[in-house]
């Protein structure tokens, strides 16, 4: 439930053009109007209120019921795209209640990973494992997929570089979105919602499919950490979208994840609501109503009664390292509100004596800002996840994994 009184302690601050004013919620102003001056009581009091608010506003509670999980690898080639990778795929059994999920996970790792553990870049995709590598041993997926995603065997590789990865160092694991939850108002009946959900009624704080996915993104982690070539303590939640919501989502609930980033990920995740530019909370509830709780459809059109708001979701990786990052055609994402959020996660960052995004203005197209523990960059181009994206997320890795 919403908390029945919430103080906001805003704070009036200027929008990138330097003009319009925008009054947004303090981070380091706890609920009852107390100042968060310590690492310490960020981490005991004010990092918990924060995600109380996201669980009861926005994104819904991730059940802790227990569950039963259980791994198979169904192939492994060590020796997989010519020699280039080590390629496994492993299905995760997830169940509860004499309910059963299966989740196909799809590992790439470099051939340097038979020496030693390697960092990884999780993350989930659309279409299916198939569309994110040619490679002809990749499984097809097992639910459905929707009919604007549909495509064959490496239709989205220009989205996974693979090959790449690889040659940086670095592992890649995927797995298909529609395994964990699927991407259509089924009324919460199937994926992981049939694991928990009770038949009837939902509260209006349930977990929608944002929450689900980010829930999966967790069980694919439980694997990796498991994995003896996979460096438990470098791996990176990433995604584009709507997935890039739910690796925001994940990287704040799953402190394992060692750095989270978000490629256009707009309402609902990185974009400040109350800049009130492209994708409104209006589009995400008549479009998409199942990827939130029921209760996120009262700031329809009053975003500025938010008790929180998307700046304070990437405070929450602090002090991990995290990324955001727009596109200059992608405006219904907000690429100025995505850049206002990191500015604004700011404080919490300067609280642990780190610096975040490093520069009060949004730079230039295809100027990236690595000096803080914030990433950000403005692509020149549309609405996609980019060989230019994933350089710039591997370069940043490369300075805080080193």
């Amino acid at each position: 439930m919403m908390p029945k009184a919430v103080l906001l302690t805003l704070l009036s601050v200027l929008n990138t053009n330097g003009q319009e004013a925008t009054m947004i919620p303090d981070p380091l102003t706890a609920l009852e109007g107390r100042p968060v001056t310590t690492p310490e009581a960020w981490r005991k009091d004010r990092r918990p209120e924060i995600l109380e608010l996201f669980r009861a506003c926005e994104y819904g509670r991730t059940p802790r019921d227990p569950f039963t999980m259980t791994y198979e690898v169904f192939d492994e080639d060590p020796k997989a795209l010519g020699g280039k990778a080590i390629r496994r795929q492993v299905a995760i059994h997830l169940g509860r209640n004499g309910k059963n999920l299966r989740l196909d996970l799809l590992l790439f790792l470099p051939p340097s990973a038979e020496g030693k553990a390697v960092p990884v870049f999780t993350l989930l995709n659309f279409s299916g494992n198939h569309t994110v590598h040619a490679d002809p041993a990749i499984a097809f997926p097992r639910g459905l997929v929707p009919k604007q995603f549909q495509g064959g065997r490496g239709a989205k590789a220009s989205r996974f570089p693979v090959e790449a990865i690889l040659a940086r160092g670095y592992g890649l694991a995927t797995a298909f979105c529609g395994d964990i939850d699927p991407d259509f108002d089924d009324g919460f009946k199937n994926g992981a919602h049939a694991l928990f959900d009770s038949p009837g009624d939902r509260p209006d704080d349930a977990w929608g499919t944002i929450g689900a996915w980010a829930w999966g993104l967790s069980r694919i982690l439980d694997y990796l950490v498991t994995d003896p070539q996979v460096d438990a303590e470098r791996v990176a939640v990433l995604g584009h979208s709507r997935l890039g919501k739910t690796a925001l989502w994940a990287g704040a609930q799953d402190e394992r994840f060692s750095m989270v980033i978000s490629n256009n990920s707009g309402s609902g995740g990185a974009a400040l609501a109350r800049n009130k530019q492209g994708e409104r909370i209006k589009d995400g509830i008549e479009q998409f109503p199942y990827w939130y709780c029921a209760h996120y459809r009262n700031y329809v059109n009053r975003e500025d009664e938010l008790p929180m708001d998307q700046h304070m979701l990437l405070a929450l990786m602090a002090p991990r390292p995290v990324y955001v990052a727009s596109a200059t055609e992608d405006t219904w994402a907000d690429p100025e509100g995505e850049f206002l959020s990191c500015v604004h996660a700011g404080p919490v960052y300067r609280l642990f004596g780190l610096d975040g995004v490093g520069a009060a203005e949004l730079p230039p197209p295809d100027s990236p800002l690595h000096r803080g523990m914030i990433g950000y960059h403005l692509r020149t181009g549309k609405h996609d996840l980019t060989a230019y994206d994933w350089e710039q997320y591997m370069d940043f890795a490369e300075l805080h994994w080193r």
